[in-house]
């Protein structure tokens, strides 16, 4: 007699699920820093990389106001996004654009003791564009904007994570 569709599906997931539990396989977290408390300093008062840095934070880390209360400060120097026209059509019409999104930045303890000296990150995306679907460009210019900074961030992070002074 044979199975049902349904049951052999969920059968071949199961194995699947148990076979991926027994090699080790776990989902990438956020970096173990080694600190409870983290100050951004310089950033201006609604930046976009400030907040995708907080999102990219493990759950223990808190951020605090005062670089004087924090054991890690990370300092932007520069916090920057650009887009520029790759290539147009005959009639001068934009087809392509460049996205960029950068940042300098540096680390040091609450104390002012350096940690990481003036390091640049920086992502950038091509992104067509159609003049007829301008709505739904930008919509994809803002999911890629907030790709490429999510992933400065955990860059920013995982740095953070080798220099960041031990509890």
């Amino acid at each position: 007699m044979r199975q049902p569709l349904t049951r052999r599906l969920w059968l071949c997931a199961a194995v699947g699920a148990l076979s991926l539990s027994g090699c080790g396989f776990a989902l990438k977290g956020p970096p173990q820093l080694g600190v409870q408390t983290v100050a951004l300093q310089g950033f201006a008062p609604q930046s976009e990389m400030a907040a995708a840095l907080r999102r990219a934070l493990p759950r223990d880390v808190r951020v605090v106001a005062s670089p004087a209360q924090a054991e890690l400060v990370i300092s932007a120097r520069d916090d920057r996004f650009e887009r520029s026209v790759v290539s147009s059509t005959a009639a001068g019409q934009v087809r392509e654009f460049r996205l960029r999104v950068s940042l300098k930045f540096s680390l040091s303890t609450g104390t002012g003791k350096p940690l990481l000296k003036e390091t640049l990150l920086e992502q950038s995306r091509d992104m067509s564009t159609i003049e007829t679907a301008a709505l739904a460009k930008e919509v994809e210019q803002e999911a890629l904007l907030l790709e490429m900074r999510d992933d400065l961030a955990r860059q920013l992070l995982r740095m953070a994570a080798t220099v960041a002074p031990a509890r």
